[in-house]
């Protein structure tokens, strides 16, 4: 018999609005699940379960009042613990934000709630929201249920975590170099980063950032289903004139050309066996689905990896390099520091350089992308890491930092991205990245569709942990 956590977030939203369950009660079960597994694994680090049966509660009161309570409809959902979330630190895994109580919630806190989310909790991210790992002083380390000797991703690592144990069923996680697409596949799920302005973004309980991450960091959902992805992404695309860069774009489908194009090394990364297998399944199975899979070279992904190192390590060395030593997490150290020695001193000429390289970068992808609407690569160029390997040493963190090439690429064109899972090998999850134009994540869901249909859907990790 299937439980209520193991029930997706489209099965959850319609059960509820059906009357089949109530909100109550499905958020009772997703708490129980989290007392039972949570205490292993260290997903969620900040308890909302006072708040969730609140808010369970208004959800079945609109119901029996006859009113529409939203699109998520008593959904259980997690925050990552960067964004700001009304009475809960915000402390980006930094013991130096402990007492940072936000006063507001982020638009996309705002977004989950009025569509009738469920906040059952903040899961762990590492300290400054900065490695494919997740670790830090202050809440510990996050496990992957699916094999507790793999990293269950980063920065959004609890969040993966969180959905892949059945504690919650959608996830709120951040990218700027992978944070949702990289936990996503460390943990067998999808995760969906969405093109730049989709998703509204703004932290009252802190400045405004610097360029590097205006331009490039992005909210998105976590799930372990692709309808369940889209409908996160349609509770957290609501417009909110909080953030500028927000663009209130209609979410949903729209015709295109089921023509993609497929890199199984971009820019010559390595890429594991078990990886290529996953790209030539998928290219197949899209085929069989009636796209036209064409394997072609993309345009420059390391061009665009080095520019993201630049834009993000001047945002951290202007604004993070005092709070990083502040700090003094060993780990944060250590990465921050291989960081720089790739990147160097990022200077005015370096900054403005690397925004003037960018935007013939993006033209090259978006007119690529109109020839080719889906793109398919790599997530990794390897199967999920062993946890903490890019801290064991300098030569460790190259190897994980070439792996993770078409992460750090692509958020700089700004273009979206969604992490599919496509089975296992062995304990270990493998999954494909599939990138479409601006705006165009319907493209994204309707590809993803047709890889789960023959796939599966992520399941549950059921394993004891």
């Amino acid at each position: 018999m299937t439980q209520i956590w193991q029930m997706t977030a489209t099965e959850i939203a319609e059960a509820v609005r059906s009357g089949e369950m109530s909100a109550t009660e499905v958020a009772k079960a997703h708490l129980d699940r989290l007392d039972a597994v949570n205490p292993q694994i260290n997903a969620v680090v900040q308890d909302c379960r006072a708040d969730a049966l609140e808010a369970a509660g208004q959800v079945d009161a609109a119901i029996a009042r006859g009113d529409d309570p939203g699109v998520l409809c008593g959904v259980p959902v997690t925050i990552k613990v960067n964004v700001d979330q009304k009475d809960h630190a915000t402390t980006n895994g930094l013991a130096i934000q402990k007492h940072l109580i936000a006063d507001h919630d982020s638009p996309v806190v705002s977004n989950i709630r009025k569509a009738g989310g469920v906040i059952v909790g903040r899961t762990n991210t590492p300290a400054f929201s900065m490695r494919w790992f997740t670790n830090n002083g202050l809440h510990g380390q996050t496990l992957n249920p699916r094999d507790t000797g793999l990293t269950p991703g980063g920065s959004s690592g609890g969040a993966s975590a969180a959905v892949a144990a059945g504690i919650c069923a959608l996830g709120h996680g951040t990218d700027i170099a992978g944070s949702i697409r990289y936990p996503a596949y460390a943990c067998g799920l999808h995760g969906l980063r969405p093109t730049l302005g989709r998703v509204p973004a703004y932290n009252a309980s802190g400045a405004d950032r610097y360029i590097g991450a205006q331009v490039m960091a992005v909210s998105g959902p976590i799930a372990r289903s692709i309808a369940d992805i889209e409908l996160g992404l349609s509770a957290m695309a609501a417009a909110n004139p909080l953030d500028p860069w927000n663009v209130p774009i209609a979410v949903g489908p729209r015709a295109f050309a089921k023509r993609a194009a497929l890199t199984i090394a971009p820019d010559g990364m390595p890429v594991a066996d078990e990886v290529r297998a996953a790209l030539q399944k998928t290219a197949e199975v899209l085929r069989s689905a009636g796209w036209t899979v064409d394997e072609v070279t993309c345009p420059p992904m390391r061009e665009a990896a080095a520019i993201n190192a630049c834009l993000w390590m001047a945002d951290t060395q202007l604004g993070a390099r005092a709070m990083i030593a502040k700090e003094a997490d060993p780990d944060a150290n250590f990465v921050f520091d291989q960081m720089s020695r790739d990147a160097g001193e990022v200077g005015f000429t370096d900054l403005m350089g690397a925004l003037q390289a960018r935007v013939g970068l993006m033209r090259q992808w978006d007119l690529f992308l109109q020839e080719y609407p889906l793109f398919i690569c790599p997530v990794s160029g390897e199967l999920p890491f062993v946890q903490q390997l890019d801290v064991r040493s300098t030569d460790d963190f190259a190897r994980v930092f070439e792996a993770q090439l078409t992460q750090r690429g692509l958020p700089v064109v700004g273009v979206p991205s969604l992490a599919v899972a496509t089975g296992e090998t062995g304990s270990c999850p493998v999954g494909v990245q599939l990138t479409a134009p601006k705006f165009r994540e319907d493209i994204l869901i309707a590809a993803g569709c047709d890889i789960e249909a023959v796939c599966g859907k992520p399941a549950v990790a059921m394993a004891d942990v």
